[in-house]
């Protein structure tokens, strides 16, 4: 899929400082250190309670086509340090060009509901391909997983009504709104206006007609009469261009030809104005001119909390469409999404964890072979344990909140469980199949079912339970404490 968007290597997809530390990994001999990293994030965006995971196709062709190309290899050889000189070395720019992608890489599949802390995606390998990756990964995973957790946001805000998405003529860029457009049906968008992606990822295309082709007529009932000839089962009319009910008035009698042709009146787009107070009389309008089935669609600027005002009025609105602050995740911009080291292989062949500490409690990172198991009871999930496969874990688990030690939660054997990374890559070979994007879509939404209705309002979420299994726990205090100059010979650090 990436190859059909963009032709050429995308291995320079990356920031310079990933290059510039691969370079010291070559220099001083410790490129082939085993190690492992995990992708995460800190917080839920948009206030919410959960997210979506999204992304994982395009990591995959990224990894299976991680190769430095020689016109990649002329650039960069083209670069200079402060003294004018050549940065890379020649023979490092041969290594990159040899080099093929050699990592285990394990992936919550997309479409998984995932919380603060959790590992989205592992990489374990040398460290000097674990780092080259880093940029790409989270630039492939943080943007779709946060527009599919806007465009779940919004149809849940819209219920059982179909939500379109709307939102390329708005996106950031090409790649903003292919990426969008993809990441909007994963997150439960039943359609989109994109014809590109329609065609790269097999989404239903969905569209009416602008205001263009009502103004292009002498009035609007000969644009109304024209478009319903040429499209007679396409027949959504946008009737807000001058004077909305008197548009309405207008698409019915259209729709009364198209009746008379054998052709329903599919419904009318109402884009401007009170939505509440104009989809209510429009119903009425069609209802008593005997058009009971054809549906009213909106738009303008609508997110999940306009929706939600607007069924809370009374508006009879039958399908939603949503563009800008959906394809642009217009209230919260970015996911924020960070790459750690979580441990090193040593010579001996022992794992060595690593922590990264930090003034802030929510950037301490958490050291292991990081996996997540997601308890579940009588078809309910109950909370998510953190933990490390390198310690393993027992059948009765104890989860420790990362920022309150006192709130603690068990499962015992009495909890179904399933752990969430699942195996996608071995020594760079890919092992995961796939699920094609309607069955991504699905997982999601049977996914969200089965959650607390809790954790899905808008407004102060339920917080799910997520805590870092006991042994980790007390693993990664520790290790604090250690790094901090505390430790059991220690009187706390003093000189």
């Amino acid at each position: 899929m990436l190859k059909d968007i963009y032709k050429s290597s995308l291995s320079l997809l990356t920031d310079f400082y990933e290059l510039s530390m691969a370079y010291g990994f070559w220099k001083s001999g410790k490129k082939d250190m085993e190690s492992v990293f995990s992708l995460n994030f800190r917080n839920n965006p948009f206030g919410g309670g959960f997210t979506i995971a999204a992304g994982l196709q395009y990591v995959i062709e990224y990894l299976q086509d991680f190769t430095f190309y020689e016109d990649d290899l002329a650039y960069l050889a083209t670069l200079k340090d402060d003294r004018g000189r050549p940065f890379f070395d020649k023979n490092f720019l041969r290594y990159l060009r040899d080099i093929r992608f050699e990592c285990d890489v394990e992936a919550v599949p997309e479409g998984t509901i995932v919380f603060p802390f959790e590992p989205l995606l592992r990489v374990r390998g040398p460290i000097i391909q674990c780092q080259l990756i880093e940029t790409s990964l989270l630039n492939l995973i943080n943007f779709q997983s946060l527009i599919a957790t806007k465009a779940a946001r919004v149809c849940l805000a819209a219920g059982e009504a179909p939500v379109l998405e709307f939102g390329l003529r708005r996106a950031h860029g090409i790649d903003g709104g292919l990426s969008a457009s993809r990441a909007a049906y994963i997150g439960g968008c039943a359609a989109t206006s994109n014809v590109l992606a329609g065609r790269l990822f097999d989404i239903p295309v969905k569209g009416t007609h602008a205001h263009s082709w009502i103004m292009t007529f002498d009035n609007e009932q000969e644009a109304f009469d024209v478009y319903g000839e040429v499209l007679p089962d396409n027949s959504v009319f946008l009737v807000d261009t001058y004077n909305t009910l008197e548009g309405v008035k207008n698409a019915i009698r259209t729709g009364e030809k198209l009746r008379e042709q054998g052709h329903p009146l599919h419904g009318i787009r109402l884009d401007s104005g009170d939505l509440a107070y104009l989809s209510i009389q429009a119903r009425k309008m069609l209802d008593e001119a005997g058009f009971t089935e054809s549906r009213i669609f909106a738009s303008n600027d609508l997110d999940e909390n306009i929706i939600q005002s607007l069924k809370a009025q009374g508006a009879r609105i039958d399908v939603w469409g949503v563009g800008t602050k959906l394809a642009t995740a217009y209230d919260q911009p970015a996911l924020g999404g960070v790459y750690k080291l979580n441990a090193l292989k040593k010579e001996n062949g022992q794992w060595e964890y690593k922590i990264k500490l930090s003034e802030q409690s929510v950037k301490i990172s958490n050291p292991g072979m990081l996996q997540v198991r997601r308890f579940s009871k009588n078809g309910e999930y109950a909370g998510d344990a953190l933990y490390d496969e390198l310690t393993g874990i027992g059948e009765r688990v104890t989860i420790v909140d990362p920022f309150d030690i006192t709130r603690r939660k068990k499962f015992d054997a009495g909890f179904e469980y399933e752990d969430l990374l699942k195996p996608v890559f071995r020594q760079g070979q890919c092992v995961y199949v796939l699920p094609d994007i309607h069955d991504v879509r699905a997982y999601a939404r049977r996914q969200l079912k089965h959650f607390h209705k809790g954790i899905k309002r808008f407004v102060n979420p339920h917080q799910y339970p997520v805590g870092l299994e006991l042994r980790l726990h007390d693993l990664k205090t520790r290790l604090v404490l250690m790094a901090r100059g505390f430790n059991e010979h220690s009187n706390g650090g003093e000189k």
